[in-house]
């Protein structure tokens, strides 16, 4: 049964070029649920550039890629140079060898003792310059190896992409029925653009390989170490001005993390380890249930049978610290940005920053700016571990139904009240979620914490790299584990 007319239409209107073809191609793949087979050869030929003239990112890349793999392969196999280095080395050995043989025939006739250990020496040069020699020869075979990989790479990738152009095609016509600003019809002055690019890669990509000396700009990126040495040493000087500026605040930070640091560690080590642990158990059972209490009572166990006991309070400590400041900070600044698109749109990047960046890092101008111990730890671990909790609680907030919040409002809700009893409550999922994340954050810092004499397990496991104690170190890995999802348990709490 023919499509309808209006169809057909449609389907000229999108295509423009070819409108017949791909108006049965089209019909066809809509006739059936699964897979059409179908093939263009238009799409094959060309490649990128018909990929790129229809608007399709995903095709044009992998042909590209393709076609790149392809070039490289034929051009190593055809032209390169294979086997050159060895084969440079092994003449360079060689004119060695010829030395050292007339050095030891001068000292053998001179009588002297080391003529033996000359020739040895001879000998053993000998030996390399043939190694080179015979990989220079296995290079050599590798040639027409590469020519057949490459046009095996080549007939691939044209096929796959005939393949899957017709229904990537028709999906994108899908698309343009609903929204008319998607570009339709084969676009030449981006066709063109497409094969400039191909071509200009292509050639330097078979240029770079089968070059015997190709440029040097060609090789390497262009590099200018001055710059490199002259921006490191404004951000020296920054960061000295900074720490010279503001070394007041900097001390009343430190020494407020230190106060709360040890009063904790301090609550936790003095008291008796029969105590500790049946509060923890007893917190556990209170807030998540029977099951999570005898987890807990287990894993308290181990931490106690196996020594970890004092380091698993001070990780406790440190953990704790670190994930409270990272809710008391992301939590009121996820609901602001929930609210308030713009301002969200404008810490994002911040945001990205902060968790993008290797956690190493943070660690450069912490020390500067704060020195070494467990605060600078502190701090470390609540810039890493803040984005978690400010994404999902900005996430959550967003999430909540324009229409419940208009009913609260038309029976005189106040702001509070929204915020209480109808943004947190529907938000909760999103920012638990966002709070379990913190918690795994703020644990994966605590080994790289002690780096810098955050101390805890993060101490053993430090260790433990460093003399190569596996099982030492696999130990203290698990019971900073242990810790962490004790916490996570008790502050997720029932999931009910």
């Amino acid at each position: 049964m023919s499509e309808p007319s209006s169809e057909n239409d449609l389907v000229q209107a999108f295509a423009q070029q070819n409108g017949g073809y791909y108006t049965g191609v089209f019909s066809r793949i809509r006739s059936h649920a699964g897979f059409t087979w179908s093939f263009n050869p238009a799409a094959a030929i060309l490649g990128p550039i018909w990929a790129a003239a229809r608007a399709m990112p995903v095709l044009f890349w992998l042909a590209f890629f393709l076609e790149t793999l392809a070039v490289a392969q034929l051009a190593t196999g055809l032209a390169g140079n294979l086997g050159g280095e060895q084969r440079v080395r092994a003449q360079r050995l060689d004119k060695q060898v010829a030395e050292r043989r007339i050095e030891a025939q001068k000292a053998k006739d001179a009588g002297e003792a080391s003529a033996d250990s000359m020739m040895r020496s001879a000998d053993g040069l000998q030996r390399a310059a043939d190694n080179a020699r015979k990989q220079a020869e296995a290079a050599e075979l590798r040639g027409p190896m590469l020519v057949g990989s490459g046009l095996a790479t080549l007939l691939i990738g044209k096929l796959l992409i005939g393949i899957l152009a017709n229904p990537m095609l028709q999906r994108r016509f899908t698309r343009w029925r609903s929204d008319r600003r998607l570009r339709s019809g084969f676009h030449y002055p981006t066709a063109a653009l497409a094969a400039l690019f191909c071509i200009l890669a292509y050639g330097l990509t078979a240029r770079r390989v089968a070059a015997q000396s190709p440029p040097d700009w060609l090789i390497a990126a262009p590099v200018n170490r001055d710059w490199q040495a002259n921006v490191a040493g404004m951000l020296d000087r920054a960061l000295e001005a900074l720490s010279k500026s503001g070394d007041a605040v900097f001390t009343a930070i430190t020494g407020l993390i230190n106060a709360v640091l040890d009063g904790v560690a301090y609550g936790l080590t003095t008291t008796p380890w029969p105590v500790s642990m049946a509060v923890i158990v007893i917190l556990a059972w209170q807030l998540a249930g029977v099951r999570v209490a005898i987890f807990t009572t287990a894993a308290l166990i181990y931490l106690a049978v196996l020594g970890f006991w004092e380091k698993s309070l001070e990780t406790v400590a440190l953990l704790g610290t670190s994930a409270v400041l990272c809710l008391l900070i992301g939590i009121p600044l996820g609901i602001w940005c929930g609210r308030r698109p713009n301002a969200y749109t404008a810490i994002r990047p911040v945001l990205d920053f902060m968790q993008t960046m290797p956690a190493f890092v943070y660690l450069i101008p912490v020390i500067a700016l704060f020195g070494i111990g467990k605060p600078p730890g502190v701090i470390a671990t609540l810039i890493f571990g803040t984005p978690p909790v400010v994404r999902l609680t900005a996430l959550g907030i967003q999430g909540v139904p324009a229409a419940v919040r208009e009913a609260a409002e038309a029976y005189g809700a106040t702001r509070w009240f929204l915020l209480t009893r109808i943004d947190l409550p529907l938000a909760m999922p999103s920012i638990m979620a966002g709070i379990n994340q913190t918690i795994l954050m703020c644990l994966s810092m605590v080994v790289i914490a002690s780096l810098i004499g955050a101390k805890g397990l993060g101490e053993d496991v430090l260790n433990a790299l460093q003399y190569a104690a596996v099982g030492q170190g696999l130990l203290a890995g698990l019971a900073i584990l242990l810790c962490a999802m004790i916490i996570d348990r008790i502050v997720q709490g029932r999931r009910e």
